[in-house]
């Protein structure tokens, strides 16, 4: 898996919502027979077994066109018919062939964020959805690994231990009774609620509806997020970034925080203030950071760069975006997407219809 693919699996969503005018477009093709939507383009290339998994999702609601290899009549040909098209990002589209999708039901991507792709490039019509939760598991479990690491402090006793001291007598935390506070409730964040709630923490959430089906003890929506922070023993960071949520997690957000508390971010760096972090950190040595996430990243940004020395500190836990990079996510991930493409050819609204103010770029 390359380093662009981990980059991508990021940050979870808040929901599978659909709203405007994109719904109700859905909404008009109901009982529309699914064949007469055309084909799924898949702009990426399908292996065997890989093409096996897109067309058991499909379950025969359309065909399905691989366009690597294709000439360039073939590709353009394949695009004006496409009833849904799927793929990584749109610069694997060559500039001429954007249009061409105007009247696709769907674009899908396999990516859960999508802050990286130019919007202003699309056909202002075009639905897109992102991967919301496709690569929820691995990440939920990386996020326990990284709570656990902290509350046990593995990784400083570990470094004690190399440099010749014993601490057995250091006392570390117990997981159990406190809570786990959730900022983006998706399919991440459910995923997570889970494994924490079998460890015997309690689930407060936040999401834009402010509810959920899901078990949790608390949920609320943005507005409640003060109170989120406040009774959080570890906060999970699984929202996309969007124009309201960028800097989010600032200097008066962390200070609402307890100062033993441990922050895990899955989504991306730039929701969190990071000189305000790396402040908070050196001031509260008992609060922990576990960033996944962070602000510069090759994926992205072709390089990785942080402008804070958190790697010096010793109440940090850090890893290189790759907690959904695991052998088994990308036959998962392109599995829900094509489910999600199968939703838009049947006529159905599919889920993690991107927001406006998702539109970054």
């Amino acid at each position: 898996m390359t380093a662009r693919d981990s980059c991508l699996y990021c940050a979870g969503n808040a929901g599978k919502q659909t709203h405007g005018r994109t719904s109700s477009r859905f909404g008009s093709l109901q009982g529309v027979q699914a064949m007469a939507a055309g084909p799924l383009a898949v702009v990426f290339g399908l292996n065997e077994a890989n093409r096996a998994v897109v067309e058991r999702a499909l379950a025969g609601a359309a065909d399905v066109i691989s366009l690597k290899g294709l000439d360039d009549a073939a590709r353009e040909a394949a695009l004006r018919r496409a009833g849904a098209v799927l793929l990584w990002n749109t610069t694997e589209l060559r500039p001429h062939e954007l249009p061409l999708i105007a009247n696709a039901r769907l674009l899908q991507t396999m990516s859960a964020g999508v802050d990286f792709i130019p919007f202003s490039t699309l056909p202002p019509d075009l639905p897109v959805a992102s991967n919301g939760g496709a690569y929820a598991e691995p990440m939920a479990e990386h996020a326990l690994a990284m709570a656990l690491a902290a509350a046990k402090r593995l990784i400083v006793e570990h470094t004690a231990l190399a440099g010749g001291a014993f601490n057995q007598f250091e006392q570390n935390r117990m997981l159990a009774g406190g809570v786990c506070g959730i900022f983006g409730f998706g399919g991440i964040g459910e995923a997570t609620a889970k494994l924490m709630r079998a460890l015997g923490m309690r689930i407060h959430a936040v999401n834009r509806r402010g509810a959920t089906d899901a078990q949790v003890d608390w949920i609320g929506g943005v507005d409640r997020l003060d109170d989120l922070l406040a009774a959080s023993d570890v906060l999970l960071i699984s929202a996309p970034l969007s124009r309201t949520t960028r800097g989010i997690i600032d200097a008066a957000a962390l200070a609402r925080m307890k100062p033993d508390a441990i922050l895990v971010n899955l989504a991306r760096g730039e929701l969190i203030d990071e000189a305000a972090l790396y402040a908070h950190l050196c001031a509260h040595p008992r609060f922990t950071a576990c960033i996944d996430a962070w602000w510069i990243e090759p994926g992205r940004h072709g390089r990785f760069a942080m402008d804070q020395p958190f790697m010096t500190l010793p109440n940090v836990i850090g890893s290189p975006h790759n907690s959904a990079t695991v052998v088994s996510s990308r036959g998962a991930g392109l599995r829900r997407a094509a489910e999600n493409c199968r939703r838009a050819l049947l006529g159905e609204t599919p889920h993690y219809l991107v927001r406006e103010d998702e539109k970054l770029l």
